[in-house]
């Protein structure tokens, strides 16, 4: 077994918890604001707010892991929680919490494991605070990206 990280960011956005559970949906636009997510693909969309299946992939200073993700948990415009099956061991959740109309708080929690075979050469301190900047980066584009308007493509 190796050792198991988690990571928290949050940010303050100037959006309804509506626009910002409308664009955090759209997990195939995800690699538009998530640097080190190369893709999102839908695997089984089942249920009519959020696909329960999809397939990840990772790519960062040339390493690529692919992974495929259940979403465990779903309240609307609150909060969203899932976990890997197969592939990279991860796990998080999302959060939403409406502050007025127009203001929105998202907190991120993303939890992985490291590989026991690497485990030992990682230095948590120096991984835990490269990832945590990486996912703070990542929830600022999608702050920027709900503040611009973005809406999700939708096919005709």
């Amino acid at each position: 077994m190796g050792r198991w990280l988690e990571h928290t960011v949050s940010c303050e956005i100037q959006a309804s918890v509506s626009d910002a559970w409308g664009v955090w949906n759209d997990l195939e636009a995800m690699p538009l604001w998530m640097s080190w997510i190369e893709s999102v693909k839908t695997i089984d969309g089942t249920t009519s707010t959020l696909p329960d299946l999809t397939e990840w992939t990772l790519a960062a200073n040339g390493f690529r892991f692919k992974w495929q993700a259940k979403i465990t948990e779903r309240i609307e415009e609150e909060k969203i929680q899932w976990e890997s099956i197969g592939g990279l061991p991860t796990k998080g959740n999302v959060r939403f919490f409406s502050e007025t109309k127009k203001k929105t708080i998202v907190r991120l929690s993303v939890t992985y494991e490291l590989p026991k075979a690497i485990a030992p050469l990682m230095n948590p301190s120096i991984l835990g605070g490269m990832v945590t900047n990486e996912l703070q980066g990542n929830l600022d584009r999608f702050k920027d990206l709900v503040e611009s308007g973005y809406r999700k493509k939708t096919t005709l």
